[in-house]
C-alpha cells in the first residue's frame, strides 16, 4: 500500500491550537506562539509520533508509515460565492484575535521550513484545496490521502482511498472512512452536502430546514435520494391525499417546500469545489531546517525535539 499524502487544514489547526493551548506559550519577545506550536505538533504526531503508545495508535488506525509528503492548505476565510448564496454564511464568527493574526502571518514560513508544501487560494477555502488534492492523488496512480481537519464538510471528500484523520487525547487516532460516515450520519459520503443542507451546520451559520434534524435528514435522503429528489417528493406530497407508510410527514414536506431555493443554496455552499492542482512530489520532513525555524520563532523545546529527530535520521541513514 503506497504511503499516503497528508493534507492539513491549516486554518483549523491554527484556530484550534490558539484556543486550546495557553497564551503563556510565548517567544523571547513575549509574543504568543501557541497556535504555531500546536499546529506543528499536530502534524508531527502523524509523522513522528512522540511515544510508543502513539506509534501503536497510528498503526492500529491503519497509518503504518509516514506520509510521502505534507501539504498545508490555506484559503479565504469564506469563499465569495458562498457568501453571495447566503449572506449570513460565516457572519456569526468573531474577528480573528490580533495575537492569532500575528501567528497566522508567521505560519507559512515555519511550515515551509519543515519541508511541507504550503498552498492557498484567494477565492476558495482550505477545504476545497484539500478536496482537490485528495481527488488528484487518488486519480494519479491510485494513491491515498489523509485529511487532517475537524470540519465535518470534509466527510464529503471521504472515499475508499481518502480518510479524515480524527485525533483525540493521549495520542488517540482514528480514520473516518466511508463506513464511519455511514455509521455517524446514516448516509454515504457523497450525500454529505445534501445532509448538511437539510440538517444545517452551526459552524458555518447554515440553519438547515426548520424542524428537520439529523435523524430525519438521513431518513429522507435514504428514502428519496439526493436533495433535489427530496424536494421533488415534498412538492408532490402537497397534492397527495393519502400518505404511504414511511413517507415524509406533512409538516416536514411543508418545511421543505417553503425553503426549497434556500436549501438548494445550502447544498451548493456545502459542496466542496474541485480545482486543478499539481500532484506534489515525495518530500520528507526537514527536521534540521525545522529545528532552526522553531528556534527562530522562540519555540526551544520544539527545536530540541526536531534536532533530535534530525540526528536520529542522520544516524540511521545508510
Amino acid at each position: 500500500m503506497p504511503a499516503p499524502l497528508l493534507l492539513a487544514d491549516t486554518p483549523w489547526l491554527l484556530y484550534r491550537s490558539f484556543f486550546a493551548l495557553p497564551k503563556t506559550i510565548v517567544d523571547g519577545d513575549g509574543r504568543p506562539v501557541n497556535a504555531l506550536l500546536g499546529t506543528v505538533n499536530a502534524i508531527l504526531a502523524l509523522i513522528e509520533p512522540p511515544s510508543r503508545a502513539a506509534r501503536a495508535a497510528l498503526r492500529d488506525a491503519g497509518i503504518a508509515e509516514p506520509p510521502r509528503a505534507v501539504v498545508a492548505c490555506t484559503g479565504a476565510e469564506e469563499a465569495a460565492y458562498r457568501v453571495e448564496l447566503y449572506r449570513p454564511y460565516h457572519a456569526h464568527r468573531d474577528p480573528m484575535p490580533p495575537e492569532l493574526a500575528e501567528q497566522w502571518r508567521r505560519a507559512p514560513a515555519l511550515l515551509e521550513a519543515l519541508g511541507w508544501t504550503v498552498t492557498g487560494s484567494e477565492d476558495l477555502e482550505a477545504d476545497d484545496l484539500m478536496f482537490s488534492y485528495a481527488r488528484q492523488e487518488t486519480a494519479a496512480g491510485g494513491g491515498r490521502a489523509l485529511l487532517l481537519s475537524g470540519d465535518r464538510d470534509m466527510y464529503g471528500a471521504v472515499g475508499e482511498r481518502v480518510a479524515v484523520v480524527e485525533t483525540g487525547k493521549g495520542g488517540a487516532v482514528g480514520l473516518i472512512g466511508p463506513e464511519q460516515v455511514l455509521e455517524r450520519y446514516g448516509i454515504a459520503p457523497e450525500l454529505v452536502p445534501d445532509f448538511i443542507a437539510l440538517r444545517g451546520d452551526p459552524s458555518d451559520g447554515l440553519p438547515g430546514a426548520p424542524g428537520i434534524g439529523a435523524k430525519t435528514a438521513a431518513e429522507l435522503l435514504r428514502r428519496y435520494g439526493p436533495l433535489e429528489d427530496v424536494l421533488r417528493a415534498a412538492g408532490e406530497a402537497a397534492n397527495r391525499v393519502r400518505r404511504e407508510q414511511g413517507e415524509m410527514s406533512p409538516r416536514a414536506a411543508q418545511s421543505l417546500r417553503e425553503n426549497d431555493e434556500l436549501l438548494r443554496s445550502f447544498k451548493r455552499i456545502a459542496t466542496l469545489q474541485e480545482i486543478e492542482v499539481l500532484q506534489p512530489a515525495d518530500r520528507p520532513t526537514d527536521f534540521a531546517a525545522g529545528a532552526k525555524a522553531a528556534e527562530e520563532n522562540g519555540m526551544r523545546r520544539l527545536a530540541e525535539r526536531l534536532e533530535k529527530l534530525a540526528q536520529s535520521r542522520s544516524a540511521g541513514a545508510p
